[in-house]
C-alpha cells in the first residue's frame, strides 16, 4: 500500500471538488482531489433519467465556462451537467483521481492521515467537499413488504415501478417533479406536502434566479431555526413551469399532508394541507411583490404581469382533506420518499463536530487547523450548495488556505 504527503487533500469530485481545485490552482497550490466515483458521480447515477437542472443555464454553471450549446434560459439535462464538470475539470487540469474512495481521516502530526481504498496519504490540509446527499432519508414509517418503496435518489423513471397508484412523499423539487411525471405517466398519484417556499419560474420577463439575485435572498444568512431546511418547490422541467399544486390537483393528483404512523395498512396524515398550501401562496405572492417594489424603485421597464398573481380556488382534496390512507383500497404499489438526506461523516474520525453530529465550521471553516468544509447548506449563504455559489465559498477557502 502506498503512503505519500501532500498538502491539501480534496474528498470529493463534484462541484464543490472541482470549484476548490480550480481556486487552488489559481493561487499556484498544490493539491489533489479524490472521488470515489466518477466525476459528478450523483447527477449520473443517482438522479431520474428525465431530471433537468432547476436553474437555467445561464445561471447554473462556473463563471470559467459556460454553456455554449445551450441557450442562456435553458435547463440543462442531468447528463449533460455532468459532463460539463468534467470539461470544467478537463480545463482546470484538475490534479483528480476517480475510483478512490476515503474511509477514515484521522489527526496526524502535520495534519491529518488519511486512509483510501489505495493506500494512506498524509495532508497537512483537508477540505471536505462530498456535499449534502450522502446518505438517503427513508422513514420506517411503512413496514409493508407488499409495497415497494424507493428514495428519490434510487427513482429512475415510471416503468421503474409496479403498476398501481404511487404516494410520493415530500414535495420539495424532487417530490414535485416525480410526483407531475408519474401523474403524466398515467398513474393515480398522491402526494404529501409540507411547509415549502414556491417562488414563480419566470416573472415580468425574468427567471426566479436573476430575481432572487437582485432581492439579495441569495446572499441571504441563516436567521431562525429551521431556515435551514426550508423544502423549495421549483422544477426546470418542461420548459421550467412554476410549481402549482392546484393545477396539479386539477389533473386528478390527490394532494395530502404530512404522513404519519402506520397501522394495519392504514396510514394516517396530518390535518396540515391547507396550512401548507396556503404558506407556499404567501410566500409566492410575497416574492412577486418583493420583485414589483424592486422595478419600481429602479425604473425598470418591465411589463407588469398581474395574471401571475391570479390563484385558482382550492381544490376539493385540500378542502376536505384525506386524514388517513388505506394503502390496500388506495391499490397503492409503490412510495417514493423524496425526504431528503443525512449526513454521513462516520469515516471523518475527528472532534470536528457539535452536539448534533453538524460540522462546527464558520464559513467552512473548521475549529481545527487545516479542516475545512465546502458545498453545505448555508455554509456561508442560501446560494452555497448550488453550483454558482459553492464556488466563491470555494474561493473564500482558497483564501484561507494560502493564508495560512
Amino acid at each position: 500500500m502506498m503512503q505519500e504527503q501532500i498538502d491539501t487533500l480534496i474528498i470529493g469530485g463534484g462541484q464543490a471538488g472541482l470549484a476548490m481545485s480550480a481556486h487552488l490552482s489559481a493561487r499556484g497550490l498544490s493539491h489533489l482531489v479524490l472521488e470515489r466515483h466518477r466525476i459528478a458521480e450523483r447527477w449520473r447515477s443517482e438522479r431520474w433519467d428525465s431530471l433537468v437542472a432547476n436553474g437555467p443555464a445561464w445561471h447554473d454553471r462556473f463563471p470559467i465556462l459556460d454553456f455554449p450549446d445551450l441557450e442562456p434560459h435553458v435547463f440543462a439535462p442531468k447528463e449533460r451537467i455532468a459532463d460539463y464538470f468534467e470539461q470544467v475539470a478537463e480545463q482546470i487540469k484538475a490534479p483528480i483521481r476517480c475510483g478512490v474512495a476515503v474511509t477514515q481521516v484521522t489527526p496526524d502530526a502535520d495534519g491529518y492521515r488519511v486512509k483510501t481504498s489505495q493506500g494512506v496519504i498524509k495532508a497537512r490540509n483537508v477540505v471536505v467537499a462530498t456535499g449534502p446527499f450522502q446518505k438517503p432519508l427513508i422513514p420506517a414509517a411503512v413496514p409493508d413488504e407488499t409495497i415497494m418503496q424507493v428514495h428519490s435518489s434510487g427513482y429512475k423513471n415510471p416503468a421503474q415501478l409496479p403498476e398501481g397508484a404511487v404516494l410520493v412523499v415530500g414535495a420539495g423539487a424532487s417530490g414535485s417533479q416525480i410526483a407531475d411525471e408519474l401523474l403524466r405517466a398515467g398513474r393515480k398519484v398522491y402526494l404529501s406536502v409540507g411547509p415549502h417556499d414556491r417562488p414563480p419560474i419566470r416573472y415580468r420577463g425574468k427567471d426566479f434566479c436573476w430575481w432572487l439575485g437582485v432581492l439579495g435572498h441569495w446572499d441571504a444568512k441563516t436567521r431562525r431555526p429551521g431556515m435551514e431546511h426550508v423544502t423549495i418547490a421549483v422544477s426546470g422541467a418542461h420548459g421550467g413551469r412554476t410549481v402549482d399544486f392546484r393545477e396539479f390537483a386539477s389533473r386528478g393528483m390527490t394532494l395530502l399532508g404530512r404522513v404519519g404512523d402506520y397501522q394495519n395498512g392504514v396510514l394516517n396524515i396530518a390535518g396540515d394541507l391547507r396550512t401548507n398550501i396556503e404558506g407556499g401562496d404567501r410566500h409566492y405572492l410575497a416574492t412577486l411583490d418583493e420583485a414589483d417594489a424592486y422595478a419600481a424603485a429602479q425604473g425598470l421597464d418591465m411589463p407588469a404581469e398581474p395574471e401571475a398573481r391570479v390563484i385558482a380556488p382550492m381544490p376539493d382534496c385540500v378542502i376536505h382533506p384525506l386524514r388517513e390512507l388505506n394503502l390496500a383500497a388506495a391499490g397503492l404499489a409503490a412510495i417514493v420518499w423524496a425526504t431528503g438526506f443525512q449526513s454521513d461523516y462516520s469515516w471523518l474520525q475527528l472532534d470536528a463536530f457539535d452536539a448534533k453530529g453538524r460540522p462546527s465550521h464558520r464559513r467552512g471553516v473548521s475549529e481545527l487547523a487545516g479542516l475545512y468544509f465546502l458545498g453545505l447548506p448555508w455554509l456561508a449563504s442560501r446560494a452555497s450548495p448550488f453550483i454558482w455559489g459553492v464556488w466563491r465559498d470555494a474561493e473564500y477557502l482558497a483564501e484561507q488556505i494560502a493564508a495560512n
